[in-house]
């Protein structure tokens, strides 16, 4: 199968591009390498140290893996050029990452928001119209987020995989019964771009019967699969500053380093978590089982464990010995919230879900310890805040 891998230099794309290719598939990496320019304009970069595109390249094939061919192009941007891509390489599937990815960076400035909500959005778009144009049968997998149902309290329900039974009630006093897509509550513009998403899938889906899968993912952690840890030229990201960082990653590196854990608010803020494996697993089951025509658009919880943020602080402290230390929270966001998460579909196409149990906490400590010397602290706090009063709170502290 030709698979084209959007945003493929990311640190989710990158894992997948290797996997699919390991696994057989023709695979197009198509990327602006906005990633890279970002860590410029930020001026922090990656723990690890990160190959070039094309030294990354050349490594996957040095060591007997099935080319990867790059293309650099812009989708937000560039519609014609990625609607010729479309028609010239005719894949029967497009992974889609091309979205800047970080809440916190989203909140950064009006520069940042505005930056995410063109490039997410409008490349969102442009596939969609350039699949359309194309009039080619392609199966969209698109990484959005668990965070498009909000962080509120759920009161107990369980959170479904996309869809909400309701009951509509009529004049008369009848109700009748309808599927809804799960009202969306977004906390960031990052997550508000994916609830837009959510919506011209939703549309396309019906007008035009684009196939689509789209991916509610939780929190990422770990840093390399199998495959990108043969080799240094293919190593993955490692994002522990406060605009990229996510949190468990940050705890790890934190602890590694001897940097108290910075857990922000009460701590009782409850997230949704995937190791970065079982993130390129899902993909690969998506991929593998397409809806077929006519099918609405498919939506999976891809996560495998929620947890509270002072839980895990405190698990990462019980095994490194590191010190907790409690911060003003930069979001704007319930002081404490429950999460509990429908995750079945991916479960029963064959995920075999890694959890905190199977020591890989000691594994990503280990890689920070690592390149603990290209760590530079100041980067550590997270000073990206969502509204005026939590910047004076954080001003006051960091």
């Amino acid at each position: 199968m030709k698979v084209l891998v959007l945003g493929g230099d990311g640190f989710c794309g990158w894992p997948c591009c290797v996997n699919m290719a390991q696994a057989g598939h023709d695979v197009v990496m198509v990327d602006n390498l906005s990633r890279r320019k970002i860590d410029v304009d930020l001026g922090v970069e990656s723990l690890t140290p990160i190959a070039t595109v094309h030294d990354r390249l050349r490594a996957w094939e040095d060591m007997g893996g099935r080319a990867i061919r790059f293309v650099h192009l812009d989708i937000a941007q560039d519609y014609h050029l990625l609607l010729e891509l479309l028609r010239s390489e005719r894949p029967e599937a497009v992974v889609h990452f091309a979205e800047q990815r970080a809440a916190p960076y989203s909140m950064k400035s009006s520069t940042t928001k505005r930056y995410t909500v063109d490039n997410n959005v409008n490349g969102t778009h442009n596939l969609l119209c350039a699949i359309v144009e194309s009039g080619l049968d392609i199966h969209i997998v698109h990484l959005g987020t668990m965070g498009v149902y909000g962080y509120g309290s759920h009161r107990g329900a369980t959170i479904p995989e996309g869809y909400l039974t309701v009951e509509v009630p009529q004049a008369d006093g009848s109700r009748f019964r309808e599927k809804i897509l799960h009202p969306t509550d977004p906390g960031s513009v990052y997550h508000m771009t994916k609830t837009l998403d959510q919506l011209l899938f939703y549309y396309y889906n019906k007008n035009d019967g684009i196939r689509v899968t789209d991916l509610h993912q939780g929190i990422v952690w770990g840093t390399n699969t199998d495959l990108t840890d043969r080799d240094p030229r293919l190593v993955n990201r490692f994002d522990y500053d406060g605009d990229y960082g996510t949190v468990l990653n940050r705890f790890l590196m934190q602890a590694a380093i001897g940097y108290p854990l910075t857990v922000h608010g009460t701590g009782g803020q409850t997230r949704a978590f995937i190791h970065i494996r079982d993130s390129v697993k899902c993909v690969e089951l998506a991929i593998d089982h397409p809806p077929i025509s006519g099918e609405k658009v498919r939506i999976y919880n891809q996560m495998t464990e929620s947890h509270k943020v002072k839980d895990l602080a405190e698990k990462v402290a019980a095994v490194t010995g590191a010190q907790v230390s409690h911060l003003p929270n930069p979001r704007k966001e319930a002081i404490e919230n429950d999460l509990i998460v429908d995750n079945r579909c991916l479960i029963e196409l064959g995920l075999k879900p890694t959890t905190l149990e199977d020591g890989l906490l000691s594994e990503v400590v280990d890689v920070a310890r690592r390149w603990a010397d290209r760590c530079d602290r100041s980067r550590i706090p997270c000073v990206s805040s969502w509204t005026t009063t939590q910047a004076a709170a954080l001003k006051a502290v960091v």
